[in-house]
C-alpha cells in the first residue's frame, strides 16, 4: 500500500512538474512575460504569408532565411485540410518537418489554426467538410442564402474542429514537448460574418430575438468597470433579448458571443492535451468601417469583455495591425491585464514600430506579416534600416527587456512624417527624452519618413537607447525635481554575452557638441548613453 501511495504521488509531482516546465505566459500588473525554459522569452518574431507553409520543401529554403533576419520566432499556419485530409486520418509530417527544420535553426514556432475560419471564411476546412453542407452548417445570408462561413451554432463544426485540433495539440506534445520549439498556438482567424453583420439563419434568428444568456450578463455586471466605452455607452444590463441589452451593437455582440464560445471549446480541447498558451486574433476596423464590412464579432477591443466571458480558455487576444495608427491599437490592447503581442503587422514600418511595441507597449512579442517575402541578406550583416537591422538592436536587449518592462525602465516611441505631433516626449528616470525626426544640416530637409526608438535605464543616470532617424534632446524632468540636465558621454557599440563593448564614443559633431544624442537616418544603432544633472539655484 505504501509503495502504491509513493507511486501515485512521484507520478502526480512529475506530471506537475512538466506542466509547469512547458510555456506559460507570466503575469504581473506592470507587464506579461512567455516564460520558456524557466526564463523569459522576448518573441522577436515574423508571420509567413497564409501560403508559405503547405509543404515541406517551403521549410528547407524559408527557415534559415528566418534566422538569418534576426528573427527567433516564426508563426506558421497549419490548415485543417492538410492535417485531416480525410475525416479521422490525420497527417502530421510536413509539420514535424517544419519542427525539426526550425531546431535546426535555433528557431521556435507560433502555430496558427486555420481550422473553421481564415479571414473570417471557411477556406481551410477540409473537402470533406465544405461539400457536405447539410451536415456542417453554414452561416446565411440577407437573401436566404449560405455564406462560404461554417455556422458558429452548428455542434456538428465543433465538434469536428474540436477533435482535429485536440488531435494536433496531442501531436504536438508527443513530438515536441521536451524540445519545446512551438511556444504559442493560435485558435482560428481573424474570425467574423462579412455581409450582414450577423448570421440570419432561422436558428439564429431564434436566439437572436430570445434572452441574453445569464452568464453573459452575471459576467458583465461582475466586470462593468472592465467594459470598453463602447460597449459601457451601448449596454443596458436589464435588457432581455439582444436587442435590448445591446441596443444598436446587438448583432455584433451576438456574434461575438457566438464565436468566442465556439472558439473556447476548441482551445479547451486542444489545452486537455497540451496547455500551451493560446491567444484569438482580430481583423481591426479601418476608420468609418461598419460592422461586416469588417468581420463582424471578432476580439475587437471593445468585445473584449464578451470574449472573456465566454471563452476562459483563451489566454489572451491580439491585434493585426495594419492602419497607420499602430499605437492607438496597440494600446486599446493594453489593457486590463491582456498580454501584449502582435502577430500581425504591416511590413514596411514595422522595423520601427517593433521599438513602441517593447518599449511603450511593453509587449513580449511583435511580428510582421509576410517575413517570407524578404530576401536574406548577402551575409550576416543586415541591410541598414532594414527588419533584420531593427531586429539585430533588439536582440542585444533581449535579456535585459522583460526585467526592465516589469520595473517600469523602459519608454518607446515611433515617428512618422504623416504622424500629427512632429515631436513626441517621453520620460525615465527624472528625465525627458524628446525626439524629432532627423534632419539634414544646414538644408534641415527630413532625411527619412520614419524614426523610431527604445530607452532603457540601465542604472541611475545610465541609459541604453535603440533606434534610428531620431534627433534628440534630454531635459530635467520637472516632476522629479529643479536643475538642468546634460549628456555625460555617449558611446556606440553593441552587448554581448550581457556586456557591453564600445566601437566609437561619439561627441562633437555626432552628438551636436554634447547638445543631442543623434540615430542615424538610415540604420539602426545601440547607444549607450550616461547623463548628469545640477540643482537650480
Amino acid at each position: 500500500m505504501f509503495l502504491v501511495a509513493l507511486l501515485a504521488w512521484f507520478l502526480h509531482t512529475t506530471s506537475l512538474l512538466v506542466a509547469q516546465d512547458i510555456p506559460r505566459l507570466d503575469r504581473s500588473e506592470a507587464s506579461t512575460q512567455l516564460v520558456v525554459g524557466g526564463r523569459p522569452f522576448l518573441i522577436l518574431g515574423g508571420e509567413l504569408g497564409n501560403s508559405s507553409a503547405g509543404t515541406a520543401a517551403q521549410a528547407d529554403e524559408i527557415l534559415p532565411r528566418m534566422a538569418r533576419l534576426h528573427i527567433n520566432t516564426v508563426l506558421v499556419p497549419v490548415a485543417w485540410e492538410q492535417v485531416e485530409p480525410t475525416e479521422g486520418q490525420f497527417d502530421f509530417s510536413i509539420l514535424d518537418h517544419w519542427i525539426e527544420q526550425a531546431r535546426g535553426q535555433h528557431l521556435h514556432l507560433v502555430l496558427l489554426w486555420f481550422g473553421s475560419w481564415k479571414n473570417a471564411v471557411s477556406s481551410y476546412a477540409p473537402e470533406w467538410v465544405k461539400t457536405n453542407p447539410k451536415r456542417f452548417a453554414r452561416a446565411i445570408a440577407p437573401g436566404g442564402h449560405p455564406l462560404e462561413i461554417l455556422s458558429t451554432l452548428s455542434k456538428e463544426n465543433l465538434d469536428t474542429d474540436s477533435r482535429a485540433f485536440q488531435a494536433l495539440m496531442r501531436h504536438v506534445k508527443e513530438f515536441d514537448a521536451k524540445q519545446q520549439t512551438v511556444l504559442m498556438v493560435q485558435v482560428e482567424n481573424e474570425v467574423g460574418i462579412l455581409g450582414s453583420g450577423r448570421d440570419l439563419s432561422p436558428e439564429a434568428d431564434r436566439l437572436f430575438n430570445g434572452a441574453v444568456p445569464d452568464a453573459l450578463m452575471q459576467h458583465l455586471r461582475a466586470h462593468r468597470d472592465r467594459l470598453s466605452p463602447e460597449l459601457s455607452r451601448c449596454w443596458n444590463e436589464k435588457g432581455r433579448t439582444w436587442r435590448e441589452a445591446f441596443r444598436d451593437q446587438a448583432p455584433e455582440g451576438f456574434m461575438a458571443w457566438n464565436y468566442a464560445r465556439y472558439i473556447g471549446e476548441v482551445a479547451a480541447a486542444g489545452k486537455k492535451e497540451y496547455s500551451l498558451p493560446m491567444f484569438v486574433n482580430a481583423q481591426l476596423p479601418a476608420p468609418r468601417e461598419l460592422a461586416g464590412e469588417y468581420p463582424s464579432g471578432g476580439p475587437h477591443p471593445y468585445l473584449l469583455e464578451i470574449y472573456r466571458a465566454a471563452a476562459p480558455a483563451v489566454d489572451f487576444f491580439a491585434p493585426d495591425i495594419y492602419w497607420p495608427n499602430f499605437e492607438y491599437w496597440i494600446d486599446r490592447y493594453n489593457e486590463h491585464g491582456n498580454p501584449v503581442f502582435v502577430p500581425e503587422a504591416r511590413l514596411e514600418p514595422s522595423p520601427f514600430n517593433a521599438f513602441y511595441a517593447y518599449g511603450e507597449a511593453r509587449a513580449f512579442g511583435f511580428s510582421p506579416f509576410a517575413v517570407d517575402s524578404i530576401p536574406a541578406p548577402a551575409d550576416n550583416t543586415a541591410e541598414r534600416g532594414s527588419l533584420a537591422d531593427s531586429y539585430s538592436v533588439l536582440e542585444q536587449l533581449a535579456e535585459i527587456l522583460p526585467p526592465a518592462q516589469r520595473e517600469g525602465r523602459t519608454r518607446g516611441l515611433a515617428l512618422h512624417v504623416s504622424s500629427p505631433r512632429p515631436t513626441q516626449t517621453v520620460a525615465l528616470g527624472g528625465y525627458l527624452f524628446t525626439a524629432t525626426l532627423a534632419r539634414s544640416w544646414p538644408e534641415r530637409k527630413i532625411l527619412q519618413d520614419d524614426g523610431a526608438m527604445i530607452v532603457v535605464q540601465t542604472g541611475e543616470d545610465e541609459f541604453l537607447v535603440g533606434g534610428a532617424a531620431l534627433t534628440i534632446t534630454v531635459t530635467k524632468d520637472i516632476d522629479a525635481g529643479e536643475g538642468i540636465a546634460g549628456i555625460v558621454s555617449i558611446e556606440e557599440g553593441s552587448r554581448t554575452g550581457g556586456k557591453w563593448i564600445t566601437e566609437r564614443r561619439l561627441n562633437g559633431d555626432q552628438s551636436n557638441q554634447g547638445r543631442n544624442i543623434s540615430l542615424p537616418a538610415h540604420g539602426f544603432n545601440l547607444l549607450r548613453v550616461k547623463l548628469y544633472t545640477i540643482a537650480a539655484r
